[in-house]
């Protein structure tokens, strides 16, 4: 298993549509979620910025990756999430949310 954590801004205007949004988020995307193998996902919020977590159990990160971005409706749930986010300049190339370096972690 491994854990990710990735930063992004939230568009203050936004901020209660991405709430919204999360309060109900389709089903069909929690079932891609699962099947690509991410557990314990969560999306925090501070200060305009939002923090997500997850735990990756899988053995195939990339591949899993494109098989969500490969999704139809995924890309329609991103879509419209997106409008909601405002990337950060330090990301990496071809990264949205920008990934973390974890520096420390005990059980």
């Amino acid at each position: 298993m491994k854990r990710y954590g990735s930063l992004i801004r939230v568009r203050p205007d936004q901020f209660e549509e991405y709430k919204r949004l999360h309060a109900h988020v389709w089903p069909e995307v929690l079932r891609m979620i699962e099947a690509c193998h991410i557990r314990n996902y969560s999306i925090y919020h501070k200060d305009g910025f939002l923090f997500s977590y997850f735990e990756y159990v899988g053995d195939d990160y990339e591949g899993d990756m494109a098989k969500m971005a490969a999704d139809p409706t995924t890309q329609k749930w991103w879509d419209v999430c997106k409008p909601c986010q405002e990337p950060l300049e330090t990301r990496a190339e071809g990264e949205w949310w920008a990934g973390m370096e974890e520096v420390f972690h005990t059980d």
